[in-house]
C-alpha cells in the first residue's frame, strides 16, 4: 500500500503510546515524528511542515484537567495555523476535548484508541491540512483585527504599529478580557520577528514550584521527574517574542529571578551552571495597577523599568461604547466562520441591550456570550434572550429608559410562549425567579 505524503507529530509523555502510534501510522503516512514533552513542539514545527499533531492533553503527574493540552493547542494554532490538531484524551475527560474543538482542534480520539478510527480521523485531518496549505501567503498571514473607531483604541493600535518596528519591550495594561493577548500578537506579527515563535506564558497559572522549570528549563536529573534536558519558554521563543501575561501576579522572590534574565539577556536551566544567551523580545501584560503595586512594595520598581520601555493601555468596552455593536457583528462573523456557517445576524432590537450591558468581562465575555447564543439560537438569528443579557440588576433604570419597553416586550413574549410558567420564562430570559417577579411587578404584567 502506498503511503500518503504527510508529516504527523505525536506528542505524549508515555513512551509506549509514542511507540504504538508510530508503529500504526508509519504504515500509512510518509513521516512520523514523536515527542515525549510538549515543550519540543515549537522546535519541531519551526523545522518541519507538520500536517497533523496528535496531542495528548495531560503531561504532569497530578494535573489531569486537560489544561496543558488546551494551552499547547493554542500555541500550535498561533505558530502554525495550517497544522491540524487532534486531541487525545481518556473517556472521562471528553468535556475538555470538546472545549478544545471549540477553540480550534479538528477532532479528538479516546485512549486506548481503535486503530481504524485513529487512521480515519488522521486521514481526514491530513485532507483538512492540505486545504489550509492551499491558501495564499497573504491569506495565511492576514489576520483580521477589530480596531473600532474610539479614540483610545485607535491611539493604542497606532502606538503598537510604531513600537512593533523597534526592539523595545512593551507593557500592556487593561482589565481582564480587553484583548491583551490579541494585542501582543498584533505587535509580534507587525515586527521583524514575525516569522519566529510567539510564545505565550500565563504567569498567573504557574505555581512557585514550576516557575523556574517552565520559564528557564531544566537539565536531566535536576529533579525527580526531569528525565530529559528540556528548554524553558524563554529558549522556545528564541529570535521571536515571549508574551508574559499577568506579570503582576509574580511573587517578589521570583521577580528577582526574572529580573536577572532580563538584565543579563541569558537564561540558566535548573541543574546547570552555564548561562545560555537569549535573543528574545519581551511583551508583558497585567490587569493590576502595577504602579500602585510598586508603591506598596509588592512589585519591584527595577523590574517595572525593564518591562515598560513602552506602556500601552487598552480601554474597557465601557470606554468605547460606540464600538460595542460593530464589535459584536465582527465577533459573530468570526464565530460563524469557525463553525462553517454564514448569514447569521442579530435581531433588530439587540443593539441597545448590547450597549447598555456592563460587559465586566469585556471582549472575552462578549465572545463567550455570542458563541453560546449561536449554538442555542434558531434560524440563524440571535435575540436578546439568546445572548443572556437581560438581567439589568447592575443598571440604573428609570421609566424614561427606552430599554425598559424592549425588556417589557421580551418578558411578555416569553410569558406568552410558556403560558405564564414562571420557571420556564425565567430560564429562557436568563433571570432568577425573584428577578422575573420584580419585573412582572414593575411592568404590571400580572395578568399576562
Amino acid at each position: 500500500m502506498r503511503k500518503k505524503l504527510a508529516q504527523i507529530l505525536v506528542v505524549d509523555d508515555q513512551e509506549e503510546i509514542l511507540f504504538s502510534a508510530k508503529m500504526i501510522l508509519k504504515k500509512h503516512f510518509e513521516t512520523i515524528f514523536t515527542a515525549n514533552s510538549p515543550k519540543k513542539i515549537i522546535s519541531i514545527l519551526n523545522e518541519n511542515e507538520i500536517n497533523v499533531v496528535l496531542l495528548d492533553m495531560n503531561y504532569r503527574i497530578g494535573f489531569e484537567d486537560g489544561r496543558e493540552g488546551i494551552h499547547w493547542l493554542k500555541e500550535i494554532k498561533t505558530l502554525s495555523p495550517q497544522t491540524v490538531v487532534i486531541l487525545m484524551t481518556a473517556f472521562g475527560k471528553i468535556d475538555t476535548a470538546v472545549e478544545g474543538i471549540k477553540i480550534g482542534a479538528f477532532d479528538y480520539v479516546l485512549k486506548p484508541w481503535h486503530n481504524e478510527k485513529l487512521l480515519e480521523t488522521i486521514d481526514k485531518a491530513v485532507t483538512e491540512s492540505r486545504k489550509n496549505s492551499k491558501k495564499t501567503p497573504a491569506e495565511k498571514e492576514d489576520k483580521k483585527y477589530f480596531v473600532g473607531t474610539s479614540a483610545k483604541i485607535k491611539q493604542a493600535y497606532l502606538m503598537a504599529e510604531k513600537v512593533a518596528r523597534t526592539e523595545a519591550n512593551v507593557l500592556i495594561l487593561g482589565e481582564n478580557g480587553t484583548g491583551k493577548y490579541v494585542f501582543a500578537e498584533f505587535i509580534h506579527l507587525n515586527s521583524a520577528r514575525k516569522k519566529q515563535p510567539f510564545v505565550h506564558v500565563d504567569l498567573g497559572s504557574l505555581s512557585d514550584s514550576l516557575f523556574e522549570s517552565e520559564l528557564f528549563g531544566y537539565a536531566k536529573g535536576a529533579f525527580t521527574d526531569a528525565k530529559t534536558d528540556t528548554p524553558g519558554r524563554f529558549e522556545m521563543a528564541a529570535e521571536g517574542t515571549i508574551f508574559l501575561d499577568e506579570i503582576g501576579n509574580i511573587p517578589l522572590h521570583l521577580q528577582v529571578k526574572l529580573l536577572h534574565v532580563l538584565q543579563t539577556k541569558t537564561v540558566t536551566r535548573l541543574g546547570e551552571s552555564k548561562p545560555r544567551p537569549l535573543n528574545v523580545r519581551i511583551i508583558a501584560a497585567t490587569n493590576s495597577d502595577i504602579k500602585a503595586e510598586v508603591k506598596n512594595k509588592t512589585f519591584r520598581e527595577d523590574l517595572l523599568y525593564r518591562i515598560n520601555t513602552m506602556e500601552i493601555s487598552l480601554p474597557s468596552l465601557r470606554e468605547r461604547k460606540d464600538d460595542i455593536v460593530p464589535m459584536a457583528d465582527f465577533i459573530l462573523d468570526q464565530i460563524a466562520a469557525k463553525y462553517n456557517q454564514e448569514n447569521w445576524h442579530f435581531e433588530a432590537n439587540v443593539g441597545p441591550y448590547l450597549e447598555k450591558y456592563p460587559w465586566k468581562g469585556n471582549i472575552r465575555e462578549m465572545e463567550n456570550k455570542i458563541e453560546r447564543a449561536l449554538i442555542l439560537a434558531d434560524n440563524q438569528t440571535i435575540s436578546v434572550t439568546d445572548l443572556d443579557i437581560l438581567d439589568f440588576e447592575d443598571f440604573q433604570e428609570n421609566d424614561d429608559n427606552p430599554l425598559s419597553e424592549l425588556e417589557k416586550n421580551a418578558i411578555e413574549k416569553a410569558l406568552f410562549k410558556h403560558n405564564g410558567n414562571i420557571s420556564k420564562t425565567a430560564e429562557e430570559l436568563g433571570l432568577s425567579r425573584a428577578a422575573l417577579y420584580r419585573r412582572i411587578e414593575k411592568y404590571d404584567l400580572k395578568n399576562t
